[in-house]
């Protein structure tokens, strides 16, 4: 089964969202189709899918905002853990990011979910540490 990473289109909303509850993502209050539609018509680059057979069964969003990129959603399928594919869509958005311009880039990354953070420790990224992040909405 080969694999192709590709940015995502409006017709892979319904499947990234399922994508999404399927794997136990930690379910936040823009996980819907208006939210995604919004990201691919503000940046058709920011969502970055992998898809085996017709099937998403992996997404990261690579976000630019000019200063900084920032990667997050990164979700693999459960069934498809474990053969590299996570590392390819974190490749795929840190090229996405670089070529945009990005000369730091950030994870955010869920701190209670050992998974998640096992993944990010492997990756050579480093950890920050002595700062807190706030949000609205």
């Amino acid at each position: 089964m080969a694999t192709t990473i590709r940015c995502a289109r409006a017709t892979d909303v319904p499947d990234v969202l399922a994508l999404w509850r399927e794997s136990g993502a930690e379910p936040t209050h823009t996980d819907d189709a208006e939210s995604l539609l919004r990201l691919i018509r503000h940046d058709p680059e920011a969502l970055v899918v992998a898809e085996v057979d017709d099937h998403v069964v992996g997404s990261v969003i690579a976000a630019w905002d000019g200063w900084r990129g920032s990667v997050y959603r990164l979700v693999v399928s459960p069934g498809h853990r474990r053969e590299g594919l996570g590392r390819r869509l974190v490749e795929a958005a840190e090229t996405r990011l670089v070529d945009a311009g990005a000369l730091r880039l950030q994870a955010i990354v869920v701190e209670t979910d050992p998974r998640a953070t096992g993944f990010w420790r492997a990756t050579g990224w480093e950890q920050q540490v002595g700062r807190l992040r706030f949000v609205t909405g």
